[in-house]
């Protein structure tokens, strides 16, 4: 039985596949922001927007232009969809105004979505990109670089409170001053790298900017990963303690100070965005050893700000502290 809302689906996906000058929009927010999407329909006959003469229909896009739902209003119904349930509204500021309200925005929340409002003869169609701001950071597994595929990059992004980055947010981060030697998937399934210094081992001296492989089998291909994280809400610290820990006792130190390990995406948020500076090395939940150097100094990092990685120690050697994350309450 066709229903009244899937009529209005049917119309709002006629205007999806006919109208083709849409304009773009950029909004940037924080992890946990509440963020409006803006969209509005400019009449040229009806001279009212409200009741139920009213759909609007809002959808998130991926790489290949799928699009999911989130919103879909016609007069004063209104349904939202898989993780946007009770997190997403619209705006409704005037007669004309169909943006979407997305609160506590989270990491799955970034990437492009359409709007598409519709009143009796006068339509409109909006892409509008959610940026948030964070920091992107090259990562690899304990058994060395090189030994990801894209699937298994994902899926260490995502360990590490962070997801694969896109090419755009690479860019942006190259035009930030990162210099990585080592080729990454993306999230576009290409497989990319950053040099702001050109040298031989990276490409050659043929100028700076962000070299390409293009796509690569996502199944048998292997790389190291770029991964981008948002921030984060909590407290990330240095956990004084009074000797040396081995990884178990690492964790266990900070689950009694009523936090947990550190990912490493913490660790470069913090450094990044909040400026964190220590030159203790600590261990992090995926068992590597790191510190982050906002302020380069003699035996620390004398040449330039870093996240500077020691490496994947055996995690029975009691050398390292321990940095703790504790969740906002």
């Amino acid at each position: 039985m066709i229903t009244i809302l899937s009529l209005a689906l049917i119309s709002l996906n006629l205007v999806n596949h006919v109208y083709s000058k849409k304009k773009r929009l950029i909004v940037f927010a924080n992890r946990g922001d509440n963020v409006t999407l803006p969209c509005r329909l400019y009449r040229t006959s009806s001279p009212s927007f409200g009741g139920t003469g009213r759909r609007v229909k809002w959808t998130k896009l991926s790489d290949d232009d799928t699009e999911t739902d989130v919103l879909v209003s016609m007069g004063f119904y209104k349904k939202s969809y898989g993780n946007y349930q009770n997190r997403v509204y619209l705006q409704e500021a005037d007669d004309n105004d169909a943006s979407l309200v997305i609160t506590n925005v989270n990491i799955d929340d970034y990437g492009r979505y359409r709007c598409v409002v519709i009143h009796g003869m006068d339509d409109n169609t909006v892409d509008v990109e959610l940026q948030l701001q964070g920091v992107v950071f090259p990562y690899f597994p304990r058994l060395g670089r090189y030994n990801f595929n894209f699937h298994d990059g994902e899926r260490a992004c995502l360990e590490q409170d962070a997801e694969i980055a896109s090419f755009e947010q690479l860019y942006e981060a190259w035009r930030d001053g990162l210099d990585w030697c080592n080729a990454g998937w993306l999230s576009d399934g290409t497989v990319q790298y950053p040099i702001n210094t050109p040298r031989e081992p990276c490409g050659g001296k043929t100028g700076a900017g962000v070299r390409n492989y293009g796509p690569r089998d996502k199944t048998t291909s292997l790389y190291d990963v770029f991964c981008f994280t948002p921030g984060f809400r909590g407290r990330f610290y240095y956990l004084i303690q009074p000797e040396r820990l081995n990884f178990d006792e690492a964790v266990q130190a900070c689950e009694d100070d009523g936090a947990e390990i550190a990912k490493v995406a913490h660790m470069y948020a913090a450094w990044k965005l909040q400026g964190y500076d220590r030159c203790d090395a600590g261990w992090l939940a995926d068992g590597s050893v790191r510190y982050p150097i906002s302020q380069p100094r003699r035996n620390c990092s004398p040449t330039e700000k870093a996240v500077r990685f020691v490496g994947f120690p055996n995690k029975k050697q009691k050398l390292y502290g321990v940095y703790c994350y504790k969740e906002q309450q």
